[in-house]
């Protein structure tokens, strides 16, 4: 009988915190308890427990097994610590050497023929663990690449619970620490500028809106979605800090494999989908396509098709670049500070050129952006114009321009807590950058007439 300690993490929303397993083994009956986990995994999490080491080749310990977590995890754990509460009590038991896994952190959900399976949020988990000191960390071996991604961290993979047994017995792990990380994959959205045809004024509204770092409204039926793919294309490459922000936040979604490197993400959700799909999850702990959108481009094509509460919830973010959900007994925060691109139609009808939508159709149809639309500070028609030859200049000469609007708007505004035009308060705007009168008579003429 005997007493062993190790660690996990836990993560709410993407702070991950480490957790604290203790296990005592005393004589008594051969039963398992579990202290500090939620009520309702108590149950599965003891059988899954139970059957991974049954069914990894070793016998379950035949003594009175207690295993305290600290701080007590969130009302839904996601599996994550299963494997350290394993070996926890395999130490405690004394089947593995319990100075084995003490200053090393487990990761793993374990099923029940004793395999480890991948976890969503390696990736900040990780990097917290090495922010605490922590560099050893033992993860599933389909997330060691992703965790290899964390400058300190020294990464062990595992696939089942009795290679992991065996290891720890015998003190020898693999180390993947040295390995490369998977390269990103390309980005989908290759569309170039020079295949826009025709909208030069769309066209040139996009320029404004990447180097100002301004949202986007486009109104027509032309080829609003091709001008909002090229977007993430003429923005500048992300810098390390935000690449690895938006990293953490796709390795917490489970989509690890589509995080898109120094290239700003781009997002376009369907109408169709639910406001969690979109906004996030707090039962599942998993971020929505506003949150992926972080850094990057948020593209809601036919916008007036979204539901008005899910228009009306853009707002929050729009404003302070956050999404922040509550639920019971929890509450999180996703980063999402995106440049949005609306684009609508002047109706319903699917058929504009034989349109018989009445006016009330028309002024109900776009009505739904309107609390959404006063964020707005671009607007542009867009039309289908020659698709022929290509026309207009390409992304790269357009991304150069941006890159140097870019350059110097931080010089500009080096002294200030603000990076792009579109951060800048109204009020600093009159008072710190005043505009000439001739330009402030434009802008007065387009905000009273709303062209």
């Amino acid at each position: 009988m005997g007493y062993a300690s190790t660690r996990s993490l836990a993560l709410t929303g993407l702070t991950a915190h480490i957790v604290d397993i203790e296990a005592d083994a005393a004589p008594g009956d051969s039963e398992l308890h579990l202290v500090g986990l939620p009520e309702l995994s108590v149950w599965p999490v003891r059988a899954r427990i139970r059957a991974a080491i049954l069914n990894s080749g070793t016998a379950w310990p035949d003594a009175r097994i207690t295993v305290s977590v600290t701080p007590v995890i969130p009302p839904v754990y996601d599996a994550a610590a299963d494997l350290a509460l394993a070996v926890a009590v395999l130490a405690a038991a004394g089947v593995i050497p319990p100075e084995r896994i003490a200053g090393r952190v487990f990761l793993g959900e374990l099923a029940l023929d004793g395999g480890i399976r991948p976890i969503r949020g390696v990736l900040p988990m990780v990097a917290a663990a090495v922010r605490a000191g922590i560099s050893s960390v033992v993860v599933p071996a389909d997330c060691a690449r992703e965790a290899a991604q964390v400058h300190g961290a020294v990464v062990m993979p595992a696939t089942r619970l009795a290679d992991v047994v065996d290891q720890l017995r015998h003190g020898a792990f693999r180390d993947h620490h040295e390995q490369e990380p998977e390269p990103a994959l390309s980005s989908s959205f290759a569309v170039d500028l020079a295949d826009v045809p025709g909208n030069q004024a769309a066209r040139r509204a996009l320029e404004v809106c990447a180097a100002g770092g301004h949202h986007l409204f486009l109104s027509g039926d032309g080829p609003a979605t091709m001008l909002a793919e090229c977007l993430p294309v003429i923005l500048p490459p992300l810098t390390d800090e935000a690449a690895r922000e938006v990293a953490e936040i796709y390795s917490l979604a489970g989509r690890s494999h589509w995080a898109p490197g120094l290239m700003p993400p781009l997002s376009a959700p369907h109408h169709s989908e639910t406001p969690a799909a979109l906004f996030g999850s707090v039962a599942g702990n998993r971020p929505g396509a506003v949150s992926l959108a972080h850094h990057g481009v948020l593209h809601l094509a036919d916008a007036p098709e979204f539901a008005r509460p899910v228009l009306d919830g853009l707002c929050r973010p729009m404003d302070s670049g956050q999404v922040h959900l509550a639920g019971p007994g929890r509450s999180v925060r996703y980063p999402a500070r995106f440049t949005l691109i609306l684009d609508a139609c002047p109706c319903p009808c699917l058929e504009q050129r034989e349109c018989a939508c009445t006016p009330e159709v028309r002024r109900r149809y776009r009505a739904r952006l309107a609390l959404l639309l006063s964020r707005f500070a671009v607007r542009a028609p867009v039309e289908w114009g020659d698709r022929g030859a290509r026309t207009g200049e390409p992304s790269a000469t357009v991304a150069a321009r941006v890159l140097a609007a870019r350059v110097r708007a931080a010089h500009r505004l080096a002294d200030t807590p603000w990076r792009t035009n579109a951060e800048v308060p109204a009020s600093d705007l009159r008072t710190r950058f005043p505009v000439a009168p001739e330009a402030a008579e434009l802008l007065g003429s387009a905000v009273s007439t709303g062209l």
